[in-house]
């Protein structure tokens, strides 16, 4: 069975970074089929893509973010992180990480596991 499990704190003041890692278990975050997403809902709004390393460490962000968008990985911890730089009170969401599964047979993703989410809020 997979599972992610975000963890981060809980408030960050407007400016500063805001620093998410998601734990995986039961897969390896190298294996040859996985990107590793981040997505966001802020309150009363839907989801947000927000990024995602894939399975060699490459990185691919949502334009609306990618100034202030980073992140890695630990594979010896199966972990990958997030970096939000420079925050403000609208990036106060819940916060989720995912599993998106390419299966190359027919280049079908399905984002198939998830994390219970960690809220995230802005503010002074």
């Amino acid at each position: 069975q997979v599972q992610l499990q975000e963890s981060g704190p809980g408030l960050v003041k407007p400016s500063q970074t805001l620093s998410l890692t998601c734990t995986v278990s039961g897969d390896s975050i190298t294996a040859h089929y996985g990107y590793w997403s981040w997505i966001r809902q802020p309150p009363g709004k839907g989801l947000e893509w927000i990024g995602y390393i894939d399975y060699l460490g490459s990185t691919k962000y949502s334009p609306s973010l990618k100034s202030r968008t980073s992140g890695s990985r630990d594979t010896s911890k199966n972990q990958f992180t997030l970096q939000l730089s420079s925050v403000t009170p609208e990036d106060t969401a819940v916060y989720y990480c995912a599993r998106l599964k390419v299966q190359w047979s027919d280049w079908t993703f399905l984002y198939d596991y998830w994390g219970q989410g960690t809220q995230v809020t802005v503010s002074s």
